[in-house]
C-alpha cells in the first residue's frame, strides 16, 4: 500500500464514534452549547496526562462541581471559591492549587472575552497558528498567577503543545468524532497533537526522523500530513492514535498494512 492508501484505510476503519471511548474527548461531547463545550474541552485536554481511565476520573472530578453550565459557573467563582471547592483534589502533578488557579484563569478569560474562542481570536490570523497559541497560553499563565503548573506548556519552551493542539482539534473540526463549535479558525492551520503514539506512528510512516517530541517535530509531522490533505492535516489524528489508545486496537494493525 502507498502511504495515502494506509492513511485512508485506517481513517475509514476507525474514524467512528464507537472508537471514542475511552478518550478524554468523551465527556466534552456531552455539552450541546459551544461555550460549555470549549470549557470542558480545555479542562479535559489539559488533564490528558497518564492512563486514560484515570484522566476521565480526574476530568469528572473537575467538571461535576461546575454543574451543567460550567462556563457560567466559572464566570461567577472567585479564586477562594475554587480553592474551597477543589480542596483535596489530586491528579498526578496537579493539586488544588494548580486546578483552582487554572480554573480561575479560564473564568477570567470568559469575563474579559465572553468565550475562550474570543480570547484565541485576539491573536489568531490565518496561516499563523503559533502566535495565537502562545498568546492564549500566556493569558492563562498570567491570570493563574503562574500557579497552574504544567496544565499549560507554551511553545516558546519547545513544547509540542500536544494537549492544547488536541483541544483545538476538538473545537475546530466538526464531524462524527470531533464536536467542533469554533467557526473562525481554519482547519488548514491546525497542528497535529504529538504524543508518544503519534510520534511513533509518524516515524514508522517516514514523516519524521526527529527523536524529540517538540514543537518542531509537531510542525514537521503536520507538514507531512498536509501533503495528503492540505485543507485538513489533522484529519487522520484520531483514527491513527486509536491504534495506541483504544483497548481493542494496537499498532500491529499498522504493521500489517505497511
Amino acid at each position: 500500500m502507498t502511504v495515502k492508501e494506509i492513511l485512508d484505510t485506517v481513517y475509514a476503519a476507525y474514524h467512528k464514534p464507537e472508537y471514542i471511548y475511552p478518550d478524554p474527548l468523551a465527556p466534552v461531547r456531552i455539552y450541546p452549547d459551544v461555550r460549555n463545550r470549549e470549557v470542558a474541552g480545555l479542562i479535559a485536554s489539559s488533564l490528558a496526562v497518564g492512563r486514560v481511565d484515570l484522566i476521565l476520573k480526574a476530568v469528572d472530578q473537575v467538571l461535576s462541581p461546575l454543574g451543567p453550565d460550567p462556563s457560567e459557573s466559572l464566570k461567577s467563582l472567585s479564586l477562594k471559591d475554587l480553592q474551597n471547592q477543589y480542596k483535596g483534589f489530586v491528579y498526578r502533578f496537579f493539586k488544588c492549587r494548580e486546578i483552582a488557579s487554572f480554573l480561575y484563569a479560564i473564568g477570567e478569560a470568559l469575563r474579559q472575552y465572553g468565550s475562550l474562542e474570543g480570547l484565541f481570536m485576539e491573536h489568531y490570523r490565518k496561516g499563523h497558528m503559533l502566535p495565537a497559541i502562545s498568546s492564549f497560553l500566556s493569558f492563562i499563565q498570567e491570570h493563574s498567577k503562574g500557579c497552574c503548573g504544567i496544565l499549560i506548556t507554551p511553545p516558546e519552551k519547545g513544547s509540542a503543545c500536544k494537549r492544547f493542539n488536541l483541544f483545538l482539534r476538538w473545537m475546530v473540526r466538526q464531524d462524527c468524532v470531533d464536536p467542533g463549535g469554533w467557526n473562525r479558525v481554519s482547519r488548514r492551520d491546525l497542528l497535529v497533537p504529538v504524543d508518544t503514539h503519534m510520534h511513533d506512528i509518524a516515524t514508522r510512516l517516514g514523516f519524521t526522523c526527529r527523536r524529540a517530541g517538540d514543537i518542531k517535530t509537531a510542525q514537521e509531522i503536520t507538514a507531512a500530513f498536509a501533503q495528503y490533505d492540505p485543507s485538513d492535516p489533522v484529519r487522520y489524528d484520531f483514527s491513527l492514535t486509536r491504534l495506541g489508545i483504544h483497548p481493542d486496537l494496537d499498532k500491529t494493525i499498522l504493521d500489517k498494512l505497511t
